[in-house]
């Protein structure tokens, strides 16, 4: 199982703050598991964001990092302040 977090305004736009995915076998890389996640189309555009932000296990990652059962994985969108 991994469980996936979403932040800011990817929760708001999915409408939920996460979910846990029990067939993670077949995700090796968080962006395996991205774009298994934009395939449900609609809302989950917004994962297809070019600036995504991501961690796994509360460090940020790149989208190349791989997975292991038992896994956290965090989307969120990038910061700006000015």
């Amino acid at each position: 199982m991994i469980r996936v977090q979403y932040f800011a305004r990817y929760r708001e736009a999915l409408g939920l703050d996460g979910e846990q995915l029990r067939d993670s076998g077949e995700f090796t890389t968080v962006d395996q598991l991205r774009l298994f996640l934009l395939a449900r189309g609609g809302v989950w555009d917004v994962l297809g964001e070019q600036n995504l932000m991501c961690a796994r296990n509360q460090e940020l990652c790149s989208l190349d990092e791989p997975l292991e059962e038992g896994d956290e994985v965090a989307f969120f969108p990038t910061v700006t302040g000015g």
